[in-house]
């Protein structure tokens, strides 16, 4: 008898050839749409996104299933989404750090929610198009290593999975090329394939991060504070609109005026300021992480080495790990790093080996 999939299908060419793919190697192939998030609680102009849980892809998710012959659902999961991801991201930007929604989506909802109605429905797996592999190792480990395409790899959003996850997930894109997933998707007349891609926030429709934290919080009945701009040296530089709309390491949009150029250092929500200072002081050698997730290894007991990503397009730096609990880490780089920024994730790799990940302290 065939195993059963559950593709997680975004209505992009990537999980449709995901989709595809699985069906031509005799598995029994079910889509499935996850329904995150409606405009009504988001904002933005529907006329002007197409990206997932608007109807059109939707749409597209179905015609490329009726296309291979697979059954299509399109699960709600809406609430889960807006308590683990929306609200978290709102608090964080709240408390002065920088998150990155995509990989708690990954961990609460398309690796356990999803996981769970794959379960239900009697699935043994679920599958992604993301850009990785997912291999078990001789000692029954299963690790990730990064996608062969080295421009789309995803492994950076999946450290936080855990081993019952990925030994229930199948990843079949990550032996291809994002040309070669295009060409494939022309070649069956998939009605994704020359469909647009988007990298960007998925709830925030238009792109505007600002936009999106100011409108959610009108609707809880809440807004931010204007407060102080303030130098390095103590000196008030002029007023900003809230926190929340700062990132460690911004330049543009300070509203001041100095004769040399200014970036934001630091975020203080507690005291309603944002400090800035010269490009210079971004740059920092160490950080401690939290939460730290040991995907392809054992939680380590000595110091090692490694290569770090402090941001997802951010150039592996070489740096010395040094464990300071099974889930806190000290990391001192090389070489000084620009924008060490709190909230984000820090990844770490041995080659092409997802080794674990975590949140930067702060």
């Amino acid at each position: 008898m065939s195993k059963k999939v559950l593709v997680a299908m975004s209505g992009g060419v990537d999980s449709s050839v995901a989709a595809l793919l699985l069906k031509e190697q005799g598995y029994e192939v079910i889509g499935a749409h996850m329904k995150l998030w409606d405009y009504v609680e988001v904002g933005g102009d529907i006329y002007k996104d197409g990206r997932c849980c608007t109807i059109d892809s939707i749409t597209d998710c179905r015609f490329v299933c009726d296309a291979i012959g697979a059954p299509f659902y399109v699960l709600n999961m809406s609430q889960k989404f807006k308590e683990t991801v929306i609200e978290n991201f709102v608090s964080e930007y709240r408390q002065g750090r920088t998150p990155n929604p995509c990989i708690r989506c990954n961990t609460e909802v398309k690796w356990y929610e999803f996981l769970h109605k794959a379960e239900e429905i009697g699935c043994d797996y679920i599958a992604t198009g993301h850009y990785s592999y997912i291999e078990k190792k001789d000692d029954g480990r299963f690790m990730i290593r990064k996608g062969k395409d080295t421009t789309r790899d995803q492994s950076y959003v999946l450290w936080g999975l855990t081993q019952d996850a990925l030994a229930k997930t199948l990843m079949p894109l990550g032996g291809l090329l994002k040309s070669e997933v295009r060409e494939m998707a022309l070649r069956y007349n998939l009605h994704t394939a020359h469909k647009a891609e988007s990298r960007e926030i998925c709830f925030v429709a238009d792109d505007n991060y600002r936009r999106f934290l100011t409108e959610y919080e009108e609707k809880q009945g809440r807004s931010f504070a204007s407060g102080d701009i303030v130098h390095e040296d103590g000196t008030v530089l002029g007023q900003h609109k809230g926190t929340a709309f700062y990132t460690i390491g911004q330049r543009k949009g300070l509203g001041i005026a100095y004769p040399t150029p200014l970036y934001v250092q630091k975020i203080d929500p507690e005291t309603n300021r944002v400090i800035v200072g010269d490009n210079d002081a971004l740059y920092k050698d160490e950080l401690i992480a939290q939460r730290i997730n040991w995907v392809s290894i054992k939680p380590p007991q000595k110091e090692f080495d490694a290569e770090v990503k402090i941001r997802y397009l951010h150039r592996p730096a070489r740096a010395r790990m040094t464990p300071l609990s099974e889930n806190r880490l000290h990391i001192k780089f090389a070489e000084k790093q620009r924008a060490i920024t709190p909230g984000q994730s820090v990844v770490f790799y041995n080659k092409d080996i997802l080794l674990g990940g975590g949140l930067i302290e702060g």
